[in-house]
């Protein structure tokens, strides 16, 4: 059955790029399989007079949306384009076109798109969305409270403290640690410290985006992804930097990191790690679908670093590869998410 659909993308978070990757990617998926779609800038919005027409257009509404950038975005420079921003985050007619659509398909990522703000607003005007809802997107977009949270229910999670500006930044996690702000996402502020000097930088790099920062020990090992559809695990992936760590350039751009799926691993492991990212779905009330990631260490102990509500869906991302090795291709994959959405 033909549906009016949204794909709701952009934004003015770290995550902005991802976004537009994702969001186009996914309109195209919805288009070729018959949905009468609008891709939206949940930012700078649709200022057309047609509003009431927008699902019948003809036009490739993807044929501004570049492909994703080396770096970080110019996010200022996306503010600058809506002189009103600071008085409305939705850009003009968003909401009008979200309310006459039959289901949003969020391919937004990082604080705007995930903190569940977004959400708490389409809940009050009857929006039916895809992902999660706006409490349980709250509490993973927070990794502090979500640390917590997998501590009181005994998920194996590194250990860490949550620090805001002007703690006392000193004796805290022992080196090598992690530094990461609290509510950012992609890998963007997130530095690895050996020494008090490369610590300083850390803290510094964190709080350019969060009043906020987690510390927590550095894991040494293999990193790993489980995805999760209506509570049930999809196969799991192991993502191997070429160099480095898994940063925002080896999350997103092609051949900067090796993934495998399903991961080489024995079928305990595999086993404990579904098991893992079932629970983690369960402990932060998640619905829908979600990612979680994980590190084993040398003596092949497993912790949860996080949960991320609105998994990527570009190119190289990590969900469509686990999708894929179960036989869903990236079109019916999409179609699962907003069937799943559809039935909440």
């Amino acid at each position: 059955m033909s549906m009016k659909v949204v794909v709701l993308t952009g934004g003015i978070s770290t995550e902005r790029d991802v976004s537009l990757s994702s969001g186009k990617m996914i309109y195209e998926a919805v288009k070729k399989n018959g949905h009468r779609a609008v891709l939206l800038d949940v930012y700078l919005g649709y200022e057309g007079d047609d509003v009431e027409k927008v699902f019948d257009k003809e036009e490739d509404w993807a044929k501004e949306i570049g492909a994703i950038g080396e770096d970080n975005p110019d996010i200022e420079a996306v503010k600058a384009l809506r002189p009103d921003g600071e008085k409305n985050f939705f850009g003009p007619n968003v909401i009008a076109i979200c309310q006459a659509a039959d289901v949003v398909f969020m391919a937004l990522h990082g604080e705007n798109g995930e903190n569940g703000k977004i959400q708490a607003c389409f809940d009050l005007m009857g929006i039916v969305y895809t992902g999660t809802d706006y409490v349980s997107s709250a509490l993973c977009m927070d990794k502090g409270l979500a640390k917590e949270l997998f501590d009181y229910h005994g998920i194996p999670t590194p250990k860490g403290i949550c620090l805001k500006k002007g703690d006392d930044y000193e004796g805290t996690i022992p080196f090598p640690c992690v530094v990461k702000s609290c509510c950012g996402g992609s890998s963007v502020g997130v530095c690895i410290a050996k020494n008090e000097e490369e610590y300083g930088a850390a803290l510094e790099e964190g709080f350019r985006y969060d009043d906020k920062v987690v510390v927590e020990q550095y894991i040494k090992g293999r990193e790993f992804s489980v995805g999760v559809m209506d509570g049930k695990a999809l196969p799991v992936i192991e993502i191997a930097p070429i160099s480095g760590f898994y940063d925002y350039k080896n999350k997103y751009q092609a051949g900067s990191a090796v993934e495998t799926c399903p991961a080489h691993l024995s079928e305990r492991k595999t086993k404990e790690l579904q098991h893992l990212a079932e629970r983690v779905f369960q402990v932060l009330r998640l619905k829908n679908y979600a990612r979680m990631d994980f590190m084993m260490n040398e003596e092949e102990e497993i912790f949860c670093l996080e949960a991320n509500t609105l998994p990527g869906m570009t190119p190289t991302s990590l969900l469509p590869q686990e999708a894929q090795a179960v036989g869903i291709d990236y079109g019916q994959l999409c179609e699962k998410i907003m069937e799943s959405a559809l039935k909440d």
